[in-house]
């Protein structure tokens, strides 16, 4: 079974972007991470509906070459795929809001952040990516596997994905059928240009830069995401607090939905 069909907003340049909107009120933006098959729905159906029922207006959105969204060949680079939510939220009329950003889509929250101060109200970052130098992920067990499976000659299958998906949790039984049947229905689709040519820059450096408070989480036993980042975090941005949890992997948002669901949504009501 595939994910349900949300809403689509045309961008400029023949691109359109996928996304779910639920809830009223302040808006809160998913940001989904990387890899075969991802979507804002795939990484975040257990929490966005938490926060439509308590006040909140919540866009999942599937970035640039993921999901349901565009994905015209072109190399993506961060200022792309970041320049692709800004410009969804610009024809949307979002002029503030508090970003959720996962992996790669918290480099993206970042980079928004960075580009657009005013616009972003306060970050919530689980496991981001660009707090290492490239060769640090491409050490990582996840990171390898992942891209063995999504190049490999076998192409995408479903134990393939099983594999590499079962990396993300600390406790692999947590993954759900669906969430696969989800993530095949996608890949299938998904030009191999996507994986190949992404890029994200060592931001670690301008975290100081940044304006607005930050929420870090992530799981001590990640293999995507090095949990040196955490510190990197609450040592190089002026206004942070950051979560470790044990036996949590790169999903801690999947793996213990109820702290991250309620530690979150304290820190946006209250600071």
């Amino acid at each position: 079974m595939s994910a349900p069909e949300g809403k689509y907003q045309d961008i400029g340049d023949g691109l359109r972007m996928h996304y779910h909107e639920a809830g009223e009120g302040p808006v809160l933006l998913w940001l989904h991470g990387s890899g075969p098959g991802a979507s804002g729905y795939s990484n975040f159906k257990k929490n966005f509906p938490f926060f439509a029922e308590r006040g909140f207006r919540n866009l999942v959105v599937d970035n640039l070459g993921f999901g349901y969204s565009s994905k015209p060949d072109t190399d993506y680079t961060l200022d792309f795929v970041a320049g692709g939510v800004r410009r969804l939220l610009d024809r949307l009329g979002v002029e503030r809001c508090a970003v959720v950003g996962n992996s790669h889509g918290g480099a993206v929250a970042i980079q928004l952040a960075l580009d657009e101060p005013a616009r972003i109200s306060k970050l919530v970052l689980m496991a981001p990516g660009g707090l290492e130098e490239r060769e640090a992920y491409m050490k990582m067990s996840g990171i390898r596997t992942m891209m063995k499976v999504f190049l490999g000659p076998d192409g995408i299958t479903r134990e393939g994905m099983r594999t590499v998906f079962g990396l993300q949790l600390f406790d692999p039984t947590q993954l759900e059928e669906a969430t696969l049947d989800e993530r095949l229905a996608i890949a299938k689709d998904q030009p191999k240009r996507v994986m190949t040519s992404l890029q994200v820059p060592h931001l670690a450096p301008r975290l100081s830069e940044l304006q607005c408070p930050v929420l870090g989480w992530w799981g001590m036993d990640d293999n995507f995401c090095p949990s040196s980042g955490a510190v990197t975090i609450a040592m190089a941005c002026k206004d942070a607090r950051v979560t470790l949890l044990s036996r949590c992997g790169h999903w801690v948002m999947v793996e213990h939905t109820d702290v991250f669901n309620r530690g979150t949504h304290d820190f946006l009501v209250n600071g």
